[in-house]
């Protein structure tokens, strides 16, 4: 049912709207919501309708605002960390309010299907294949969205609230102040909170406290009709679940409220090497599946990589000098598991305690085990001092084509063998990242935690809703309950036409995509990339239908996140 501003334009306009809806019944347009089948499509239904909505983003600047619109210098939207494709849009939003948000929305809405406008938000531009980018349409640069400001609720159930557009590094900073964080992180903490709760937020917590989108108790939701709705598990939970991992597609995140717990001072970090696949993958999914684990467990897989323990040297320190001297590869494969215990500095002696016994539980080569001690904030905020150095040589805004797969842990071995073993065997253009989690264990170690005698707790369906990899959210994952992350973290040289240079990374990652699908390993792509209907539908499965359900009822019109290329705004033959 429209809103009362979006019925009065269409009382207005009677013919009009009587023209479309046949038009869309006869093209078999539910909702006047297109499928967009490629990128050519989409951009070609802008290009039909530049000359009648060449005048449309000027409308815009009869809206009040707190903030600004941009239509000069608008070049920078049309760049993300992919730095693959560029799409300019026609005008910059800076809000300063979630008013100016909806007011946007909520005009480009009462435009109708006339109007070929979409909006796309942009939290830290980190996106790979331009999703957060709209061609002459209107993105909304989410960090200058400062309200509300960062607030700390502390108490039995602590939780912080912030805008949609914060960077998950500002709260790190803010809530270690009261001696607490968010539990689930990525590993890069320069990205929106918008923008990971829109996709999921994984990383090595995540087999222990579950993907992002699982420790949120609340948000604040701009829907593509321009509605700002408050949602939770028990309030317009349709929405709530829907937005989660919903790829920015039912509506803009502009507020979360998400759960923080007690933050430790320190991290024992630790890495150690396998030659053999077999070995490294049982002892992670032995780790994560123990009741009383490590607190991060990531891993990394070394193709031909010389002089690796001499890298570490300024980050680690062997536990036998000479033993790691002597270590040789003999050219292997090497992988890498990476751990870490969280601890208080009173806390020494048990953390080393564990630390002992849990290794003595893994078949590692001996030699290669290496351990730092570092601050929770130097550790979650790792990633940046990478970031640092890239940039100081220049090699930080270049060509990302990543591709991150989700795989069964059945099928992990075949991957593995195939990818790691033939396609990939001589080179690698950046960190490869392997890690399993377990969606199962996460339910069962929280109900571990809850004393029996407090039936509350039990029998709340908001704390079991965070328990668990919710299957009620948009983000769709393999049908096991153990599956492996799999990230190529590939940087491309530009104006490079060898093994380094992008059409070569691209080809490569067609080659594990195409693997995949001859070998029927039943994976999912995280960060999603697709071309096709077909293949979107392929991606959602049975979740499909819902995902369109979800798409007519909060953006019927398809204005929002064009750049992931799911949908396309419905143009009519006029």
């Amino acid at each position: 049912m429209g809103s009362p501003a979006s019925n009065g334009f269409l009382k207005q306009n009677n013919t009009l709207f009587i023209r479309i809806l046949i038009i869309s019944f006869l093209s078999c347009i539910p909702d006047r919501t297109n499928l967009c089948s490629n990128l050519s499509l989409a951009t070609q239904a802008v290009q039909t309708k530049s000359n009648s909505s060449s005048a449309i983003p000027f409308s815009l600047e009869t809206l009040t605002l707190d903030g600004y619109f941009s239509f000069e210098n608008t070049h920078h939207a049309a760049k993300d960390f992919g730095n693959t494709n560029h799409f300019h849009p026609s005008v910059i939003l800076y809000p300063k309010s979630v008013s100016d948000i909806f007011s946007t929305i909520k005009h480009i809405f009462n435009m109708g299907s006339t109007s070929a406008l979409t909006v796309a938000a942009r939290g830290h531009g980190h996106s790979i294949q331009g999703q957060s980018q709209a061609h002459q349409g209107v993105v909304i640069y989410m960090q200058s969205l400062k309200d509300p400001r960062i607030k700390i609720h502390t108490g039995e159930l602590p939780f912080v609230d912030v805008s949609g557009g914060e960077l998950w590094i500002n709260i790190l900073h803010e809530t270690l102040k009261y001696g607490l964080s968010p539990m689930s992180w990525t590993d890069y903490l320069y990205l929106s909170v918008g923008g990971t709760l829109s996709n999921a937020g994984i990383s090595g917590q995540a087999f222990h406290h579950g993907p992002q989108i699982n420790n949120v108790y609340q948000l604040e939701v701009v829907t593509g009709k321009g509605e700002v709705v408050t949602c939770s598990e028990k309030q317009n939970a349709d929405l709530f679940h829907g937005v989660l991992g919903g790829l920015g597609q039912f509506g803009i995140i502009t507020r979360a409220r998400i759960s923080l717990g007690p933050a430790p001072k320190m991290v024992k970090w630790i890495r150690v090497l396998y030659s053999e696949f077999s070995i490294f993958s049982r002892d992670q999914e032995h780790l994560i599946s123990m009741e009383n684990s490590f607190d991060y467990i990531e891993g990394l897989v070394i193709i031909n990589r010389t002089g690796l323990l001499n890298n570490w040297r300024s980050s680690f320190n062997p536990k036998d000098p000479l033993q790691a001297s002597q270590f040789n590869s003999d050219g292997k494969i090497l992988y890498c598991l990476e751990m870490a215990i969280y601890f208080n500095p009173d806390e020494n002696n048990i953390m080393n305690q564990k630390t002992e016994s849990l290794l003595s539980e893994l078949s590692y080569i001996p030699s290669t085990l290496f351990l730092s001690e570092v601050s929770y904030m130097d550790f979650l905020n790792r990633v940046h001092l990478s970031e640092i150095k890239l940039r100081a040589k220049g090699l930080w805004e270049v060509p990302h084509p990543w591709l991150n797969l989700l795989i069964p842990k059945s099928k992990i071995s075949n991957f593995a063998q195939e990818v790691f073993g033939n396609i990939l065997k001589d080179n690698s253009n950046g960190p490869i990242l392997i890690y399993p989690v377990n969606k199962s264990k996460y339910v069962y170690q929280i109900l571990l935690s809850i004393p029996i005698s407090d039936l509350r707790y039990i029998f709340s369906t908001s704390l079991l809703s965070y328990c668990r990899w919710n299957n009620k959210t948009s983000f769709v994952t393999p049908d096991e309950d153990i599956f492996y992350l799999v990230a190529f973290l590939s940087s491309a040289m530009p104006s490079s036409t060898g093994k380094d240079g992008l059409e070569h990374i691209m080809t490569q990652n067609q080659k594990i995509l195409n693997f995949c699908a001859a070998a029927d390993l039943g994976i999912k792509q995280y960060l999603p990339h697709y071309h096709t209907q077909e293949e979107w539908r392929d991606h959602f499965g049975p979740h499909w239908e819902l995902f369109v359900q979800r798409k007519s009822t909060y953006d019927p019109l398809a204005i929002l996140a064009p750049g992931q290329r799911i949908f396309r705004k419905a143009i009519p033959f006029l």
